[in-house]
C-alpha cells in the first residue's frame, strides 16, 4: 500500500501520538522520584526500525527528547547489529551521553517491536532518575572534568532477553546509586510503559493491518518535511549571526561562546555554530546528539505547527565544528548540558530575530539552576533533594513574557513546594516573584523568581548549585531591555555568601536553620521601552512587579499618568 487516504492518516496519526502519550502517564503516575512523577522529566516513542528515526513522541514529554531518543534507538540498533540476536522480548538499557545524548542522569531503554516475526519498530523510553552515583548527589557535578566524576556509565546492555529481566543489571544498577528504592521505582515504571506500548500497538495492526500502518508512518514522514520546507519559504533569503556567553565551565572561571550562523536559501536551511568555544575542562560540553536535538528545539519553537517527527530535519543542515564544546568527545563531563543548550535556544532565538522578529521572543532566564541538597538522618538514612527552578520567559510581538515559566527546553515542570517539604527535611521560607527582574520592552519580560530554602535536619546538609545567567543576562530582541542575571547566596555562621563562580558552587555545608537563597532571571524585553503604554506600566508597579524607582528610570515619570 503505497498510498494513504488524508482522514486515515488523520485518525492513525492521533491514535499514535496517543500511544506515546499514554506511555508518559503510565510513567508519570508510576516513577517513585518527583522529577519524573511531577516534573514530567521523560519522554516515550516510536522509532523507525531500520533508521531509528523519530516517527512519533508522546505530548507531555520533554521535546529535548525527540531528537535525542533517535540517536540512543540507532545505537541500540548498530549493537543489535554487532552482536545479531535481537529477539522479541528483547529490553535494552543505558545511559551513556555521549551516544544518546542528554546526561547521565536519564536512563534510556530501547525495546524492539515485532509483529508476526518482523522487527516492526522500536519503543523507546527516558527518565531521569534521582541519583546514579557519582561524586555529587543528584549528579549535577560542577567541578567534574570527566563523566566518571558525575555518574555511573552503564553502555548499551540487554536488561531482558526474550521477555526475561537479567537480574545482574538490576544488581549493579541498585548497587550505583543512593537511593536504590527510587531507581527501583522508576525502573518499573518505564518496563510498564514499555508493556503498555507494546500492548497498544498490538490493537493498532490488529485494527488496521501493518501495510496500512507502514503507510502511514511513512506519509507522515513526508508531511513533516513538506511542512517545513513550505515554512522555510515563507521566510527571507539571507544569513544572520548571533553570539552569547556561558559564565564559566565550572573549572575555570572564563566565559565560553556559543556562536552561530543562520542561513536560509529557499526551503533549505542552515544552522552553523562554527567559532563556539573548544571542548572545555568542565561538565557544561554537550555531545552531537544533544547539539543536534536542541536545534530541533529551537526550531519547533520558531515553527510551532511542526509535528515531533524526522522529516522536519530532513531540509536542514546542521553544522557542528570538531573539538567545540558542542561535539564533546567521550570522557568529557556533560552533566550540565542543560545549560548549554539552553544558550543554544537563546543564539538561534537571536539570530531569527534579525529575519522573522514577529517569530521568535526574547530570551529566557537561560538556566535550570539545578540544586541539590543532601544529607544523612539521624537514623543513617540518606536523602537527596534534587530540583530546577524557574524564571521568566521573554516578551513577544503580541505579549508580555511569562512570569515564572518553565525552561523553553522541556514542558517539565517545576516540583510543588508542598510535594519537596513532604518529601525531605527543608522548609521554604520564600517562594515568589521576583520584582523589576524583567527586560523592558514594549512587551515586558516575565518576571523571575525568589527561593529561599531552609535546612531542617539536624545532622545538616550539603548544597550544590549548578547553574547560569551570573554574569551575562538574557537579551531583549527588537530593542527590548536585558533581564536581571541570576543570583545565588549560601547563609553559614557570619552571613550570607556568593559562589566565587557566580552561578556554581559544590559542597557547601548548611547547619540545621541555615539556608540557600536564589533569585532568578527574568526575560528579556520585546521592543523599545518607549513604546510601552503608560497603563501597562502603572498596573505593573500596582502589582508590585515593577518598582517606583525602577519604573521611573526605565519608562520615565509619564506613567505615573496612567490608571492601574
Amino acid at each position: 500500500m503505497s498510498e494513504i487516504d488524508p482522514i486515515t492518516l488523520s485518525v492513525l496519526a492521533g491514535r499514535m501520538e496517543q500511544i506515546a502519550d499514554e506511555m508518559d502517564a503510565t510513567l508519570f503516575r508510576a516513577a517513585f522520584n518527583p522529577i519524573i512523577a511531577e516534573a514530567h522529566d521523560a519522554s516515550h516513542g516510536l522509532y523507525h526500525a531500520v533508521s531509528g528515526d523519530t516517527l512519533v513522541q508522546g505530548k507531555s514529554g520533554l521535546p529535548i527528547f525527540v531528537g535525542v531518543m533517535s540517536f540512543a534507538v540507532k545505537a541500540v540498533i548498530e549493537k543489535a547489529a554487532r552482536d545479531g540476536d535481537l529477539e522479541d522480548g528483547d529490553i535494552y538499557i543505558f545511559n551513556d551521553a555521549h551516544i544518546g545524548g542528554t546526561h547521565l542522569s536519564d536512563m534510556r531503554l530501547v525495546r524492539p517491536y515485532f509483529r508476526d516475526g518482523t522487527l516492526f519498530c522500536y519503543l523507546a523510553s527516558v527518565g531521569h532518575w534521582h541519583d546514579v552515583g557519582g561524586a555529587v548527589p543528584g549528579n549535577y557535578n560542577p567541578a567534574a572534568t570527566d563523566v566518571f566524576q558525575e555518574a555511573f556509565n552503564l553502555p548499551p546492555v540487554k536488561l531482558a532477553r526474550k521477555g526475561e529481566i537479567n537480574q545482574d543489571i538490576i544488581d549493579i544498577l541498585l548497587r550505583n546509586t543512593r537511593l536504590p528504592q527510587s531507581a527501583m521505582g522508576d525502573l518499573n515504571g518505564q518496563l510498564g510503559a514499555l508493556d503498555l506500548g507494546v500492548k497498544r500497538m498490538d490493537e493498532l495492526l490488529d485494527e488496521y493491518g501493518a501495510d496500512t500502518i507502514t503507510a502511514a508512518l511513512e506519509a507522515l514522514g513526508h508531511r513533516a518535511e513538506a511542512l517545513m520546507r513550505s515554512e522555510l519559504t515563507d521566510l527571507p533569503d539571507g544569513r544572520w549571526e548571533a553570539t552569547d556567553y556561558l559564565d564559566n565551565d565550572g573549572i575555570i572561571d572564563a566565559p565560553l561562546k556559543i556562536q552561530i550562523a543562520l542561513e536560509i536559501k529557499g526551503d533549505e536551511m542552515t544552522l552553523d555554530f562554527t567559532g563556539s568555544s573548544p571542548q572545555c575542562a568542565g561538565p557544561v560540553n554537550i555531545a552531537l546528539p544533544t547539539t543536534v536535538a536542541t536545534a530541533y528545539v529551537a526550531i519547533k519553537h520558531v515553527f510551532p505547527a511542526l509535528p515531533a517527527n524526522a522529516g522536519v530535519m530532513r531540509p536542514i543542515n546542521v553544522i557542528v565544528p570538531e573539538g567545540s564544546l558542542l561535539a564533546a568527545q567521550f570522557p568529557a563531563p556533560t552533566g550540565g548540558y542543560t545549560e548549554t543548550i539552553l544558550r543554544m535556544i537563546d543564539v538561534v532565538f537571536s539570530a531569527f530575530a534579525q529575519a522573522a522578529p514577529d517569530r521568535v521572543v526574547a530570551n529566557a532566564y537561560g538556566t535550570i539552576n539545578a540544586l541539590s541538597i543532601a544529607g544523612t538522618k539521624k537514623n543513617g538514612q540518606p536523602w537527596v533533594m534534587f530540583s530546577f527552578y524557574g524564571g521568566g520567559h521573554g516578551g513577544s510581538i503580541e505579549t508580555d513574557g511569562l512570569n515564572h515559566g518553565n525552561a523553553p527546553i522541556s514542558t517539565a515542570t517545576i516540583p510543588p513546594m508542598e510535594i519537596l517539604e513532604a518529601a525531605y527535611p527543608v522548609m521554604f521560607r520564600t517562594w515568589a516573584l521576583r520584582p523589576d527582574s524583567a527586560g523592558a520592552g514594549a512587551h515586558r519580560g516575565g518576571l523571575g523568581a525568589i527561593y529561599e530554602i531552609e535546612v531542617l535536619e539536624e545532622n545538616g546538609a550539603e548544597a550544590f548549585l549548578f547553574g547560569e545567567r551570573g554574569r551575562f543576562a538574557p537579551k531583549g530582541i527588537a530593542g527590548g531591555g536585558e533581564a536581571a542575571m541570576n543570583v545565588f547566596q549560601y547563609e553559614q555562621d557570619d552571613g550570607w555568601h556568593s559562589p566565587q563562580l557566580a552561578s556554581k558552587m559544590r559542597g557547601i555545608k548548611l547547619k540545621a536553620g541555615q539556608a540557600v537563597r536564589l533569585e532568578t532571571p527574568g526575560g528579556g524585553g520585546y521592543g523599545a521601552a518607549a513604546e510601552r503604554s503608560v497603563d501597562a506600566v502603572a498596573l505593573d508597579v500596582a502589582r508590585g512587579l515593577v518598582s517606583e524607582a525602577e519604573a521611573d528610570a526605565i519608562y520615565g515619570t509619564k506613567w505615573r499618568e496612567g490608571t492601574a
